[in-house]
Protein backbone atom coordinates (compact mmCIF):
# COMPACT_ATOMS: atom_id res chain seq x y z
CA UNK A 1 0.00 0.00 0.00
CA UNK A 2 1.11 3.57 -0.66
CA UNK A 3 1.27 5.89 2.32
CA UNK A 4 0.28 9.37 1.25
CA UNK A 5 3.55 10.96 2.33
CA UNK A 6 6.15 11.65 -0.30
CA UNK A 7 9.37 13.58 -0.25
CA UNK A 8 9.70 16.44 -2.72
CA UNK A 9 13.14 16.36 -4.28
CA UNK A 10 12.92 18.60 -7.32
CA UNK A 11 16.32 20.10 -7.90
CA UNK A 12 16.84 23.79 -7.28
CA UNK A 13 19.23 24.63 -10.08
CA UNK A 14 19.93 23.54 -13.63
CA UNK A 15 23.57 22.71 -14.18
CA UNK A 16 25.69 23.81 -17.07
CA UNK A 17 25.76 21.56 -20.09
CA UNK A 18 29.55 21.45 -20.01
CA UNK A 19 29.52 19.74 -16.62
CA UNK A 20 27.51 16.80 -17.90
CA UNK A 21 29.65 16.52 -21.00
CA UNK A 22 32.95 16.32 -19.11
CA UNK A 23 34.62 13.11 -17.98
CA UNK A 24 34.13 13.97 -14.32
CA UNK A 25 31.47 12.33 -12.16
CA UNK A 26 28.29 14.33 -12.54
CA UNK A 27 24.86 14.40 -10.89
CA UNK A 28 22.36 17.17 -11.47
CA UNK A 29 19.66 18.45 -13.77
CA UNK A 30 19.87 19.37 -17.42
CA UNK A 31 17.47 21.75 -19.16
CA UNK A 32 15.81 20.26 -22.24
CA UNK A 33 13.80 23.31 -23.23
CA UNK A 34 11.81 24.66 -20.32
CA UNK A 35 11.96 21.63 -18.07
CA UNK A 36 14.72 19.62 -16.42
CA UNK A 37 15.77 15.97 -16.37
CA UNK A 38 17.96 14.62 -13.59
CA UNK A 39 21.11 12.96 -14.94
CA UNK A 40 24.00 11.07 -13.38
CA UNK A 41 27.18 10.15 -15.28
CA UNK A 42 30.38 8.45 -14.14
CA UNK A 43 33.45 6.87 -15.69
CA UNK A 44 35.63 7.51 -18.71
CA UNK A 45 35.88 6.25 -22.27
CA UNK A 46 33.53 5.05 -24.95
CA UNK A 47 31.13 3.88 -26.05
CA UNK A 48 28.87 5.67 -23.57
CA UNK A 49 26.43 3.35 -21.83
CA UNK A 50 22.91 4.73 -21.24
CA UNK A 51 20.87 2.97 -18.55
CA UNK A 52 17.09 2.99 -19.07
CA UNK A 53 15.17 1.92 -15.98
CA UNK A 54 11.90 0.00 -15.97
CA UNK A 55 8.43 1.44 -15.45
CA UNK A 56 8.19 3.83 -12.49
CA UNK A 57 11.88 3.38 -11.52
CA UNK A 58 14.17 6.35 -11.03
CA UNK A 59 17.66 6.37 -12.45
CA UNK A 60 19.22 5.61 -9.08
CA UNK A 61 17.83 2.07 -9.24
CA UNK A 62 21.10 1.33 -11.06
CA UNK A 63 23.27 2.48 -8.15
CA UNK A 64 21.22 1.87 -4.98
CA UNK A 65 21.15 -1.63 -3.50
CA UNK A 66 17.60 -2.51 -2.42
CA UNK A 67 18.53 -5.95 -1.11
CA UNK A 68 21.78 -5.57 0.84
CA UNK A 69 23.47 -2.84 2.92
CA UNK A 70 25.09 -0.04 0.97
CA UNK A 71 28.55 -1.00 -0.21
CA UNK A 72 28.03 -4.74 0.21
CA UNK A 73 27.91 -5.25 -3.56
CA UNK A 74 28.97 -3.34 -6.64
CA UNK A 75 25.82 -2.14 -8.36
CA UNK A 76 25.41 -1.67 -12.09
CA UNK A 77 26.21 2.02 -12.57
CA UNK A 78 29.42 2.11 -10.52
CA UNK A 79 30.41 -1.29 -11.88
CA UNK A 80 30.12 -0.13 -15.49
CA UNK A 81 31.89 3.15 -14.66
CA UNK A 82 35.01 1.09 -13.99
CA UNK A 83 35.45 0.45 -17.73
CA UNK A 84 33.52 3.13 -19.67
CA UNK A 85 31.39 6.26 -19.38
CA UNK A 86 27.89 5.45 -18.11
CA UNK A 87 24.81 7.61 -17.51
CA UNK A 88 21.39 7.12 -15.93
CA UNK A 89 18.51 9.57 -15.62
CA UNK A 90 15.09 10.04 -14.06
CA UNK A 91 12.15 9.98 -16.41
CA UNK A 92 9.34 12.30 -15.22
CA UNK A 93 6.91 10.47 -12.95
CA UNK A 94 9.31 7.79 -11.77
CA UNK A 95 10.05 7.07 -8.11
CA UNK A 96 12.38 5.41 -5.65
CA UNK A 97 10.80 2.95 -3.26
CA UNK A 98 11.80 3.30 0.38
CA UNK A 99 12.40 0.15 2.40
CA UNK A 100 10.32 0.45 5.61
CA UNK A 101 12.78 -1.85 7.39
CA UNK A 102 15.58 0.63 6.75
CA UNK A 103 13.54 3.81 7.14
CA UNK A 104 10.54 2.87 9.33
CA UNK A 105 9.40 6.47 9.73
CA UNK A 106 10.06 7.50 6.17
CA UNK A 107 7.77 7.79 3.15
CA UNK A 108 7.01 4.77 1.02
CA UNK A 109 8.56 6.39 -2.03
CA UNK A 110 10.52 9.43 -3.18
CA UNK A 111 9.42 11.01 -6.49
CA UNK A 112 11.41 11.74 -9.62
CA UNK A 113 14.01 14.49 -9.53
CA UNK A 114 12.92 15.60 -13.01
CA UNK A 115 10.25 18.17 -13.81
CA UNK A 116 6.75 16.62 -13.72
CA UNK A 117 4.81 16.38 -16.98
CA UNK A 118 1.27 15.45 -17.89
CA UNK A 119 0.75 11.68 -17.87
CA UNK A 120 0.30 9.27 -19.52
CA UNK A 121 3.09 9.42 -22.08
CA UNK A 122 4.03 7.00 -24.83
CA UNK A 123 7.31 5.32 -25.63
CA UNK A 124 7.81 7.86 -28.43
CA UNK A 125 7.51 10.72 -25.93
CA UNK A 126 10.18 9.09 -23.77
CA UNK A 127 12.49 8.52 -26.73
CA UNK A 128 12.14 12.21 -27.58
CA UNK A 129 13.08 13.14 -24.00
CA UNK A 130 16.15 10.90 -24.03
CA UNK A 131 17.32 12.31 -27.36
CA UNK A 132 16.85 15.87 -26.10
CA UNK A 133 18.74 15.04 -22.90
CA UNK A 134 21.73 13.54 -24.70
CA UNK A 135 21.90 16.55 -27.00
CA UNK A 136 21.46 19.18 -24.27
CA UNK A 137 23.99 17.51 -21.96
CA UNK A 138 26.38 17.03 -24.89
CA UNK A 139 26.91 13.39 -24.02
CA UNK A 140 29.01 11.98 -26.84
CA UNK A 141 27.97 8.92 -28.77
CA UNK A 142 27.98 6.29 -29.94
CA UNK A 143 25.80 4.66 -27.29
CA UNK A 144 25.21 1.25 -25.82
CA UNK A 145 21.61 1.24 -24.59
CA UNK A 146 20.65 -0.87 -21.57
CA UNK A 147 16.93 -1.28 -20.90
CA UNK A 148 15.21 -3.07 -18.04
CA UNK A 149 11.60 -4.25 -18.41
CA UNK A 150 9.56 -1.50 -20.09
CA UNK A 151 12.78 0.49 -20.42
CA UNK A 152 13.69 -1.99 -23.13
CA UNK A 153 10.86 -0.59 -25.25
CA UNK A 154 12.47 2.85 -25.02
CA UNK A 155 15.89 1.47 -25.88
CA UNK A 156 14.58 -0.41 -28.89
CA UNK A 157 12.52 2.48 -30.25
CA UNK A 158 15.47 4.81 -29.76
CA UNK A 159 17.69 2.43 -31.74
CA UNK A 160 15.07 2.27 -34.51
CA UNK A 161 14.77 6.05 -34.61
CA UNK A 162 18.49 6.86 -34.38
CA UNK A 163 20.23 3.74 -35.75
CA UNK A 164 23.52 5.52 -36.44
CA UNK A 165 23.84 6.50 -32.78
CA UNK A 166 23.39 3.04 -31.23
CA UNK A 167 26.21 0.49 -31.46
CA UNK A 168 25.12 -2.08 -28.87
CA UNK A 169 22.25 -3.06 -26.61
CA UNK A 170 21.52 -5.02 -23.44
CA UNK A 171 17.90 -5.96 -22.71
CA UNK A 172 17.22 -7.00 -19.11
CA UNK A 173 14.00 -9.02 -18.81
CA UNK A 174 12.54 -6.53 -21.22
CA UNK A 175 8.87 -6.21 -22.11
CA UNK A 176 8.33 -7.62 -25.63
CA UNK A 177 6.06 -5.45 -27.74
CA UNK A 178 3.56 -8.28 -28.31
CA UNK A 179 3.50 -9.81 -24.83
CA UNK A 180 -0.01 -8.56 -24.03
CA UNK A 181 -1.36 -9.92 -27.31
CA UNK A 182 0.08 -13.35 -26.50
CA UNK A 183 -1.29 -13.21 -22.95
CA UNK A 184 -4.73 -12.25 -24.20
CA UNK A 185 -4.71 -15.19 -26.62
CA UNK A 186 -3.64 -17.61 -23.88
CA UNK A 187 -6.01 -16.57 -21.09
CA UNK A 188 -9.76 -17.21 -20.88
CA UNK A 189 -11.67 -13.90 -21.27
CA UNK A 190 -12.53 -13.64 -17.58
CA UNK A 191 -8.90 -14.16 -16.51
CA UNK A 192 -7.68 -11.67 -19.11
CA UNK A 193 -10.04 -9.01 -17.77
CA UNK A 194 -8.83 -9.68 -14.23
CA UNK A 195 -5.20 -9.42 -15.31
CA UNK A 196 -5.77 -6.27 -17.34
CA UNK A 197 -7.58 -4.58 -14.46
CA UNK A 198 -4.67 -5.36 -12.12
CA UNK A 199 -2.10 -4.05 -14.58
CA UNK A 200 -3.66 -0.97 -16.11
CA UNK A 201 -4.39 1.17 -13.08
CA UNK A 202 -3.10 1.63 -9.56
CA UNK A 203 -5.44 4.29 -8.24
CA UNK A 204 -3.84 4.34 -4.81
CA UNK A 205 -0.49 5.30 -6.31
CA UNK A 206 -2.09 7.98 -8.49
CA UNK A 207 -3.89 9.44 -5.48
CA UNK A 208 -0.57 9.74 -3.64
CA UNK A 209 1.49 10.76 -6.68
CA UNK A 210 -0.69 12.23 -9.47
CA UNK A 211 2.38 12.86 -11.66
CA UNK A 212 3.35 9.17 -11.57
CA UNK A 213 4.41 7.51 -14.79
CA UNK A 214 1.51 5.57 -16.30
CA UNK A 215 2.63 2.91 -18.74
CA UNK A 216 -0.50 0.87 -19.30
CA UNK A 217 -3.55 3.12 -19.44
CA UNK A 218 -5.18 1.83 -22.62
CA UNK A 219 -6.28 -1.77 -23.19
CA UNK A 220 -3.02 -3.68 -22.95
CA UNK A 221 -3.25 -5.57 -26.22
CA UNK A 222 -3.29 -2.29 -28.17
CA UNK A 223 -1.39 0.05 -25.87
CA UNK A 224 0.24 2.89 -27.82
CA UNK A 225 3.64 2.34 -26.22
CA UNK A 226 3.93 -1.27 -27.35
CA UNK A 227 2.29 -0.54 -30.69
CA UNK A 228 4.92 2.07 -31.55
CA UNK A 229 7.71 -0.45 -31.00
CA UNK A 230 5.85 -3.16 -32.90
CA UNK A 231 5.38 -0.87 -35.90
CA UNK A 232 9.00 0.31 -35.82
CA UNK A 233 10.23 -3.29 -35.88
CA UNK A 234 7.97 -4.06 -38.82
CA UNK A 235 9.25 -1.06 -40.79
CA UNK A 236 12.95 -1.75 -40.51
CA UNK A 237 15.11 -4.46 -38.93
CA UNK A 238 17.65 -3.58 -36.26
CA UNK A 239 21.16 -3.02 -37.47
CA UNK A 240 23.57 -5.92 -36.77
CA UNK A 241 24.86 -4.64 -33.43
CA UNK A 242 25.97 -6.65 -30.38
CA UNK A 243 22.78 -7.57 -28.51
CA UNK A 244 22.74 -9.27 -25.11
CA UNK A 245 19.42 -10.44 -23.65
CA UNK A 246 19.03 -11.41 -20.00
CA UNK A 247 15.90 -13.23 -18.84
CA UNK A 248 14.59 -14.06 -15.39
CA UNK A 249 15.09 -17.57 -14.04
CA UNK A 250 12.72 -17.31 -11.06
CA UNK A 251 9.09 -17.27 -12.29
CA UNK A 252 6.86 -14.25 -11.74
CA UNK A 253 4.56 -14.46 -8.72
CA UNK A 254 1.00 -15.38 -9.69
CA UNK A 255 -1.09 -12.17 -9.84
CA UNK A 256 -4.27 -14.03 -8.90
CA UNK A 257 -5.53 -17.51 -8.04
CA UNK A 258 -5.74 -19.80 -11.05
CA UNK A 259 -2.99 -18.02 -12.98
CA UNK A 260 -1.54 -20.56 -15.48
CA UNK A 261 2.06 -19.93 -14.46
CA UNK A 262 3.74 -22.60 -16.61
CA UNK A 263 1.91 -21.51 -19.75
CA UNK A 264 2.68 -17.82 -19.21
CA UNK A 265 6.35 -18.49 -18.46
CA UNK A 266 6.56 -20.50 -21.69
CA UNK A 267 5.11 -17.54 -23.59
CA UNK A 268 7.64 -15.14 -22.07
CA UNK A 269 10.50 -17.52 -22.84
CA UNK A 270 9.41 -17.80 -26.48
CA UNK A 271 9.09 -14.03 -26.81
CA UNK A 272 12.53 -13.57 -25.27
CA UNK A 273 13.99 -15.93 -27.87
CA UNK A 274 12.14 -13.99 -30.57
CA UNK A 275 13.85 -10.78 -29.47
CA UNK A 276 17.16 -12.52 -30.10
CA UNK A 277 16.28 -12.78 -33.80
CA UNK A 278 16.43 -9.00 -34.17
CA UNK A 279 20.14 -9.11 -34.94
CA UNK A 280 22.64 -11.84 -35.88
CA UNK A 281 24.63 -13.52 -33.11
CA UNK A 282 22.55 -12.14 -30.25
CA UNK A 283 23.28 -13.71 -26.88
CA UNK A 284 20.57 -14.93 -24.51
CA UNK A 285 21.32 -15.83 -20.90
CA UNK A 286 18.79 -16.87 -18.26
CA UNK A 287 19.67 -15.43 -14.85
CA UNK A 288 18.86 -18.50 -12.79
CA UNK A 289 19.08 -16.73 -9.44
CA UNK A 290 16.97 -13.73 -10.46
CA UNK A 291 13.40 -12.68 -10.69
CA UNK A 292 12.35 -9.75 -12.86
CA UNK A 293 14.80 -7.28 -11.28
CA UNK A 294 18.01 -8.91 -12.47
CA UNK A 295 19.96 -5.68 -11.99
CA UNK A 296 19.18 -5.93 -8.26
CA UNK A 297 19.29 -9.72 -7.84
CA UNK A 298 22.48 -10.30 -9.86
CA UNK A 299 24.12 -6.96 -10.63
CA UNK A 300 27.40 -8.71 -11.39
CA UNK A 301 25.73 -10.58 -14.24
CA UNK A 302 24.34 -7.36 -15.72
CA UNK A 303 27.72 -5.66 -15.44
CA UNK A 304 29.36 -8.63 -17.20
CA UNK A 305 26.79 -8.51 -20.02
CA UNK A 306 27.33 -4.79 -20.53
CA UNK A 307 31.09 -5.34 -20.44
CA UNK A 308 30.82 -7.91 -23.22
CA UNK A 309 28.84 -5.54 -25.43
CA UNK A 310 31.22 -2.64 -24.77
CA UNK A 311 34.20 -4.88 -25.51
CA UNK A 312 32.54 -6.09 -28.72
CA UNK A 313 32.04 -2.50 -29.87
CA UNK A 314 35.71 -1.84 -29.24
CA UNK A 315 36.86 -5.16 -30.72
CA UNK A 316 34.27 -7.37 -32.50
CA UNK A 317 36.49 -10.44 -32.11
CA UNK A 318 35.60 -10.57 -28.39
CA UNK A 319 31.91 -11.37 -29.02
CA UNK A 320 32.14 -15.09 -28.22
CA UNK A 321 32.62 -15.30 -24.45
CA UNK A 322 29.52 -15.53 -22.25
CA UNK A 323 29.42 -14.62 -18.55
CA UNK A 324 28.49 -17.07 -15.82
CA UNK A 325 24.89 -17.08 -14.67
Amino acid sequence: MFRHRIVGTFVLAVVTQASAASNDDFAGTVDIGGRALHLECRGHGGPTVILEAGALSRGDVWSRDKLQPAGARTMVLPGVAAFTRVCAYDRPGTLREVDPNREPNGPLFVPSRSTPVHQPRTTRDKVNDLHALLAAAKIPGPYVLVGHSAGGLIARLYASTYPDDVVGMVLIDTTPENVWLRFQEALPPAQWKTFEALTVKNQELLDAYPEAEQWWTAPLADDASTRQVREARARAPMRPIPLFILGHGIPFPAPFAGWPADRMEAIMSKLRDDLATMTPDAKVVVAKQSGHDIHQDQPDLVIAAIRQVVDAVRDPKTWRIAPST
